[in-house]
């Protein structure tokens, strides 16, 4: 199923919204790095993820069609007095190879502007830059 509107889902047919994207590039290696962060989940609200099929993988799908990408690291982030307030989900995968990455910014562009998202660039701060050297 492909959607003109971008979708990224866990569960299919319940989209969730990113709160934020941090994108990275291993200098030594070339690897990218992708981490999305997600502050509420449409999936585990009222026992949605019960009545969907788990895709087994983060699926992103717009126009050109659907990006299955399976995380290497998803970590459910709790708070609050007893520890049991769900304050977010970090979604971590890696993308090796050039045409992936070209597809999934594409994708990550699409997505943006649909959700009045903007894009920036960490700035170095001048400690970090000294010991980089």
């Amino acid at each position: 199923m492909t959607s003109d509107t971008p979708l990224i889902q866990f569960f299919e047919g319940i989209p969730e919204e990113i709160s934020n994207v941090s994108l990275r590039r291993n200098k030594s290696s070339g690897v990218r790095t992708v981490l999305m962060t997600f502050k509420e989940l449409k999936s585990i609200e009222r026992f949605n993820s019960f009545r969907k099929k788990f895709s087994n993988s983060l699926r992103l799908s717009d126009e050109e069609g659907v990006i299955s990408v399976e995380p290497s690291s998803v970590k459910f982030i709790f708070s609050g007095p007893e520890g049991d307030d769900f304050e977010r989900l970090d979604c971590e995968f890696e993308i090796p190879r050039d045409d992936h990455w070209e597809r999934f910014m594409r994708f990550m562009n699409r997505y943006a502007e649909a959700n009045d998202m903007a894009y920036s660039e960490t700035q170095k701060t001048a400690a970090s830059q000294a010991g980089a050297s």
